[in-house]
């Protein structure tokens, strides 16, 4: 396994090991290592027919299925890059993502390419699209060739040479600070991130891996990742409800689960049936702190599973995670960096933060992205040098060492366990206080008298902001707005607690990766302020 170097061969070396071995389960079917393998270097030599150029950018807008795997490996092996687009976004949005990293190959359903019609044609660079499922007759596109799945199957190109430094894949973000942004990875950012991760999660081959996050989330791809580096198998989910996900661990014996709090959140409040704890070996959150009073109720219900609190980036692939073990002693810590990489809490100069002392999260090492696509600006406002008197740079160096400055609040205490404090452009200053989201949102969550909530900060004349909260009803009742802020009066000091709970339909709006989206809550909850007046 150590002689991998391109993403593509995460599949190639585990076919090589166990051809017959599962690798992808989607519905009621199953491909083998052998199979699959099979497909991806025939997609990339069908890429390299139609004329692929060296890291030309191949976008995916698919829902979860074997095309999109094989689209997406096939295009590593054809030496291209892909571009996974989630396949929630709407026409204009992927017109947005299609232009803006000149996207010269789409994949998609003939569906999909008929809600794309009109975007199209603002797409210039775009040459071939490939459509996937059975069609009697192809559409045509001006200024692009439309070619069926099987035909682009039946290969006939010859890839071309890359090295792990070349450009695999542009993952764009949700865009929650305005317009999506691309985030550059090379084959070495993905491989050593599949083997690091699958190394802390103690993957095997005998594990079977549910992906119920976006394919175009690093930690949803992430899944297809590690399971290929140790030859496990993957089931795609594109599931509707939080009991499709139950459904299908029971179904499929699933033995881990990554998902992000909102999903944790909701799967803590159904019961969990008892044959799950005789396979499910681990579970594991990401994209955000998961709220204690949900570990607890999902370690009630799971005894025999091991829980994984971890942290990440997307410009950085994962960052920290905590060892199970240290769970019950620290639940609130976001754990230490995770293996072949290195976490490092400095201050606005640069120089190390003290023990406890809050200062950003700084991750360095081969996890490190390589900017955002044709984002210069944004590009040197993430991604920066090293300060010269940093952990890891000695003083013959001459070449800057690129780290990735996370924008992110934390602190470390003493043994070296990092816990998280919030986003620099979420905290709220109220009262000459800085409070953080998650920490008001720990509190609420521990009364059980929500199902879902959302803290953020408003303008306000006298205290700079106001703390305001929205809420669901927990499961099976009713929101009691007055009994929760008398608990809130309990448990927080006077300048923490919400000056105005709402209550709203649930679930709460999430972002394109499935996180809650507090932006948007705070801008709709302005605009009805402002309607009121």
């Amino acid at each position: 396994m150590n002689d991998t170097y391109l993403l593509h061969q995460l599949i190639l070396a585990s076919a090589e090991r166990r051809p017959e071995a599962p690798a992808l389960t989607f519905g009621a079917d199953t491909l083998s290592y052998a199979t699959l393998a099979a497909s991806v270097t025939r997609f990339g030599s069908g890429l390299a027919r139609l004329g692929l150029a060296r890291s030309e950018r191949v976008a995916l807008y698919l829902d979860k299925r074997f095309e999109f795997v094989t689209a997406a490996f096939g295009t590593s092996a054809a030496g291209g890059a892909f571009v996974p687009v989630n396949p929630i976004l709407k026409a204009e949005q992927v017109g947005y993502i299609l232009q803006d990293c000149n996207v010269r190959v789409l994949v998609t359903s003939a569906e999909r390419l008929a809600s794309l019609s009109e975007t199209l044609a603002g797409c210039h660079d775009l040459r071939h699209v490939i459509v996937t499922g059975a069609s009697s007759e192809l559409p045509s596109l001006s200024g692009a060739s439309v070619h069926a799945w099987d035909a682009v199957l039946e290969g006939g190109g010859a890839p071309l040479r890359i090295i792990d430094t070349d450009l695999a894949a542009i993952l764009y973000t949700s865009g929650s600070t305005g317009r999506p942004k691309g985030v550059v990875l090379s084959h070495r950012n993905m491989v050593i991130g599949a083997k690091s991760v699958a190394s802390y999660l103690e993957n095997r081959a005998e594990d079977t891996l549910l992906a119920a996050l976006p394919l175009s989330f690093d930690a949803g791809f992430s899944q297809l990742t590690t399971a290929f580096h140790v030859g496990a198998r993957v089931v795609l989910l594109n599931y509707l409800l939080p009991r499709d996900v139950l459904n299908a661990m029971v179904r499929e014996r699933v033995t881990g689960l990554t998902a992000v709090p909102p999903l944790w959140i909701q799967l803590s409040q159904l019961p969990w049936p008892e044959q799950v704890t005789e396979h499910l070996r681990y579970i594991a959150n990401t994209g955000g702190r998961m709220p204690l009073e949900t570990l607890t109720r999902l370690r009630a219900q799971l005894p025999r599973t091991r829980p994984y609190l971890m942290y990440g980036l997307t410009e950085a692939f994962r960052a920290t995670y905590l060892p199970p073990e240290e769970v019950d002693r620290r639940p609130d810590s976001i754990g230490k960096a995770i293996p072949n990489s290195e976490v490092l809490v400095l201050r606005e100069d640069g120089s190390p933060c003290a023990p406890n002392e809050p200062g950003e999260l700084v991750q360095r090492g081969a996890l490190v992205a390589q900017g955002y696509w044709n984002d210069a600006e944004r590009t040197a406002e993430r991604f920066r040098p090293l300060p010269a008197h940093a952990p890891g740079r000695e003083a013959g160096l001459v070449l800057p060492e690129i780290a990735v400055f996370s924008g992110d609040t934390v602190r470390m205490d003493e043994e070296g366990f990092l816990y998280f404090i919030g986003r620099r452009d979420e905290m709220m200053k109220t009262s000459g206080y800085r409070v953080s989201p998650t920490e008001v949102e720990e509190i609420i969550y521990a009364t059980r008298l929500v199902g879902e909530c959302a803290a953020f900060g408003v303008p306000h004349d006298t205290l700079g902001q106001a703390i305001c909260v929205v809420a669901t009803a927990p499961e099976g009742g009713a929101l009691d707005t007055a009994a929760l802020l008398a608990e809130c009066r309990r448990h927080m000091p006077a300048y923490m607690v919400p000056a105005m709970i709402e209550g709203l339909p649930g679930p709460l709006p999430r972002n394109p990766n499935g996180k809650i989206d507090r932006r948007r809550l705070s801008a709709e909850y302005l605009e009805r302020i402002e309607h009121k007046q």
